[in-house]
């Protein structure tokens, strides 16, 4: 049955599209941080499904995902938290290899789905977005297409400094443009602070073009990256099918947290928390199962902290810690298995309740892009 307008019109393309759910970003309010909520390292590390990449540092760049002032334009519009790059001291100066960037990754099935005739130069997305920066520059972005032929369109936004910005780039699909119906990286969206001149050149802004190593946008200035301890912060990231932004459809923290457990599962953060139940397989292998909340997006690889009894096993009056645990040959996209078999010992068949054992503990799995 089609959808009709209230005066019984037929509901053109456009509109059908912003019913529902329209933001094909996970977690872009930035509410959700698994792992933790600051670091120095590359990676995955902060708040879910951005990834924050950096090379070239004379000081590494801090990723956190920090409170939004009250009454600022963000904060009105219903965003609390942010993700925030606090730059090191770069005391040798802007060299050629240096780079720090926020990577976001979609799935390939997602746009495929979206509804997006991204080989057709009249549909469209668009991509919206809050920014602030504590330097008054202009600053560059970048949509790279991963399969087929890949594609790349860059853009740029110039921000005053310690302002929040909305930013809005409405991009036309393309003839040469290929995203396969699967469960593999679609879309690569960057939001870059600093690029050295090993990643740019002259090359045309707002335009699909076939991607070149080392030419995502023209030279960048580079105020920021030389500033000691510039920030950079971002919330409110919306990529939707339609010709001209919309209000953010901001989701429920439960519906949005499920979303990220697609791609990272914590299963337990700290001490004293339990992972389940285990049994003796053999008198010196203990394995647990997890069963993971949603369908990953792939069979995921354990993310796990280590250290001296980390975890134990409670189990016929005994106590059995151990270092770490290694991933089962019986995991898949629905259930996490864990074993140890160097340092726990008991009777065959034995049960016990499985633990993490000190604050830094920490069990993920992971199926990222």
């Amino acid at each position: 049955m089609a959808l009709t307008e209230i005066d019984g019109s037929a509901l053109g393309p456009t509109a059908q599209r912003i019913l529902g759910r329209r933001n094909l970003v996970v977690n872009g309010a930035m509410n959700i941080a698994q792992r933790a909520t600051t670091s120095t390292a590359t990676g995955y590390q902060t708040v879910d499904r951005f990834e924050i990449q950096y090379g070239g540092a004379d000081e590494n760049p801090t990723q956190a995902q920090v409170d939004i002032t009250a009454d600022t334009d963000p904060w009105n519009k219903g965003f609390r938290k942010a993700l925030k790059i606090t730059n090191g001291d770069q005391a040798s100066g802007a060299g050629a290899a240096d780079y720090v960037e926020i990577q976001l990754k979609l799935e390939a099935q997602d746009i495929a789905n979206s509804g997006w005739e991204y080989t057709s130069t009249s549909d469209y997305i668009t991509l919206s977005f809050w920014v602030k920066s504590s330097v008054a520059q202009t600053f560059y972005g970048y949509i790279d297409t991963i399969d087929g032929t890949g594609q790349r369109y860059s853009f740029s936004f110039a921000l005053s400094a310690n302002t929040w910005t909305k930013v809005i780039k409405t991009i036309p699909g393309a003839a040469n443009i290929t995203v396969n119906n699967d469960n593999g990286q679609g879309l690569l969206i960057s939001f870059v602070p600093f690029y050295g001149t090993d990643y740019t050149n002259n090359n045309t802004l707002d335009t699909w073009a076939e991607k070149v190593t080392g030419n995502y946008f023209p030279d960048q200035t580079s105020t920021w990256w030389t500033t000691d301890n510039a920030t950079f912060e971002i919330t409110g990231v919306q990529v939707e099918v339609a010709n001209s932004e919309t209000e953010f459809e901001h989701r429920s923290y439960g519906d949005e947290l499920l979303r990220c457990q697609r791609y990272y599962y914590c299963v337990a953060k700290g001490d004293s928390q339990s992972l389940g139940l285990g049994i003796m397989s053999r008198t010196i292998e203990m394995y647990t199962t997890v069963y993971f909340p949603v369908v990953m997006r792939a069979t995921p690889t354990l993310s796990v902290a280590t250290g001296t009894d980390f975890y134990k096993i409670l189990r016929d009056n005994a106590n059995d810690a151990f270092t770490d645990f290694e991933l089962g040959s019986a995991t898949t996209n629905l259930i996490g298995e864990l074993l140890n078999d160097d340092e726990v010992s008991g009777a065959l068949g034995d049960g016990g309740f499985v633990r993490t054992n000190n604050a830094s503990s920490h069990v993920g799995f992971s199926a990222e892009l």
